[in-house]
Parts: structure tokens; sequence; C-alpha cells
């Protein structure tokens, strides 16, 4: 009997959840055009929902125009940029995710206090590069999948920061073949992967030794969607893929396949998961059971600038 095993927790963490809010309320309290430097959240349904409403998305301050409003994306931004919109009198709002937040300040106060700083994870991804401008030239990216390429000196103290979107293996191998190199090398004082990113990795992780096909709903650019499609085909799945939406998978995958495993990125909206349900519930794939690891609570206050508009009064 063919079936679909449903991973959760899934979709929206409480950062993404936040960053589409701050753009949703920007645009109602202050009318568009609101722009936004960068994706808000890596999700192409999401952009595309939110330009439909007034939002102007921008790759680089240079193209907003003076005065304007700007919105830092969830992936957060280098000292250097928050600066250069001071300069250029932008009004500005940002939608960092506090976990990202967090690793900013981690690396602003290791580096104050004179150590080099390994920071896990992909140069060209943009919480990476917003981390690396609160300590230019202390920091070293190391890529995750090949740690010893690293160029650290290692002649004073090291320590060790991460991307929070990265696989939990991926990253700990890497430390591990850091701690080779660098043995007094430092912890960050709390795990730096976001709990969003735990949890539907350890989600996916449950159900994808009992699934032939394990398909992730996300964007080609959301790294926590492409390492659940890593962890899945690690965790035992004869295939995974990443799909922005329904239409973009293929019924060939489904040859042979008896269960079927489902979630989806952090930035993908649950409403997408509905729809690749339905296009699987269409092929035979009907039946439905929900895989619950973790229960999520948390939530995230709106940025400053916005805290009063919604509740005016």
């Amino acid at each position: 009997m063919s079936r679909v095993l449903l991973a959760a927790p899934r979709g929206f963490c409480a950062g993404v959840e936040r960053a589409i809010v701050t753009v949703e309320e920007a645009l109602r309290r202050f009318g568009p055009p609101v722009y936004v430097r960068k994706q808000i959240v890596h999700n192409t349904y999401v952009v595309a929902e939110l330009t439909g409403r007034g939002a102007v998305f921008v790759e680089e301050l240079d193209e907003v125009p003076d005065g304007a409003l700007v919105v830092f994306s969830a992936h957060g931004v280098s000292p250097a940029v928050k600066e250069q919109a001071r300069r250029r009198g932008l009004r500005t709002i940002d939608a960092t995710c506090p976990l990202v937040t967090k690793v900013h300040k981690e690396a602003a106060r290791l580096a104050k206090a004179g150590h080099e700083i390994l920071l896990i994870g992909h140069a060209e991804h943009e919480e990476v590069e917003g981390t690396l401008g609160e300590a230019p030239g202390r920091i070293h990216v190391v890529d995750p999948a090949r740690p010893g390429e690293v160029t650290a000196s290692g002649s004073g103290p090291v320590s060790w920061l991460s991307q929070t979107t990265l696989g939990v293996d991926e990253t700990m191998r890497a430390v591990a073949d850091l701690r080779g190199r660098f043995p007094h090398l430092a912890d960050p004082p709390s795990d730096d992967i976001c709990y969003a990113s735990q949890n539907r990795q350890e989600a996916i992780i449950s159900i994808a030794p009992e699934c032939e096909l394990v398909i992730v709903v996300g964007s080609a650019n959301s790294s926590n969607s492409q390492r659940l499609v890593e962890v899945a085909r690690g965790a035992g799945a004869d295939a995974a893929y990443l799909v922005d939406r329904a239409d973009d998978a293929d019924e060939g995958w489904l040859r042979g396949v008896r269960t079927v495993g489902v979630s989806c990125g952090a930035s993908a909206p649950e409403r997408l998961v509905t729809e690749l349900l339905g296009w699987l519930a269409a092929r035979g794939y009907a039946d439905v059971e929900q895989v619950t690891q973790a229960e999520e609570t948390l939530t995230f206050s709106l940025p400053p600038e916005l805290r009063s508009s919604r509740n005016p009064g």
C-alpha cells in the first residue's frame, strides 16, 4: 500500500515568520514601495508574493533611492552595510533572525578578545558574508566539506562558529577535523546551529529509513532545505529531491516507491506542502501519516520600529 510519511516539524521557523511579517507590516504601515536588500528569506514563492504586495527586492543599497525605507533580510548584514545605509539617509528596519544576530555578537566579542575565528559555512551565503563583516581580517571561512583548506595561523587563541543553517553532523565533522590542527580550538558559548534546522533534520532522519523517496519543498538557494535533502540521503532514503513546488516533481520518481517522505525547509510555506500532498494523492499516495519529532513554540518579537503598529493604542 502506497503511503506518505509527513515530517514534523517543518516549514516556517520563528526567524522566517518574523522576517516575512516584518515586510508585510512595513507595507501596511508605510505603504509601498518597501525596499528589501536581498531575498527576505530564501524562497521564490514568498518573494513573488511580497513583490505583488509592493516590496521591491534589490541586491545592494545602491539600488535604493535616497531617503527610502529598506528592510534587511533574515540572513543579516555586516556593520559596513548598516553604515552605508546611515550615510545614505535610508530608513532601515532590521529583520535579521535573532539567532543570526547572536552569532554576529559572538564574532565581535571573540575578535575583540584577540581570537582568530574559524567560521564553518559557505562563503557565498549571505549569512556568512554578514558575519564576516563583524570582524574583517580575523574570521576565516571554513568550507564544511573541505575544512583542511583553512589558512588560519593558529598563533593565538582560536575559536569556531558556524552558519546557523548547516547540518549538525557536517558541522561536527568539520570541527573534529579542525581540532586535529588546532588542539586548543575553543567552542562557541552555545550551539550556533538553528534549533529549527536541527529539528527539521531530526524529523527527516526519523522517517528516511522507511522511505524509498523523500521530497523536500524549498528553493535551491535555501541552505537549510538543501541540508534536508542531504540528510535524507545520508539517513537511508533511496532517493531525495528538492522541489520549489509540486509542479517540479517528476512522476518517474514514484516508480517502484511504496513510501514517500515529505518535508519542507524553514523558509517554505506550508501551503506548498499541501499542494505537493495533493499532487501525490492524485497519483495514489493519499494515505498520509504525520511523524512528529518535536513541538516548536518559540516566537520572536518584531523589530522595534513595528512593535506598536499591529495593536495601535
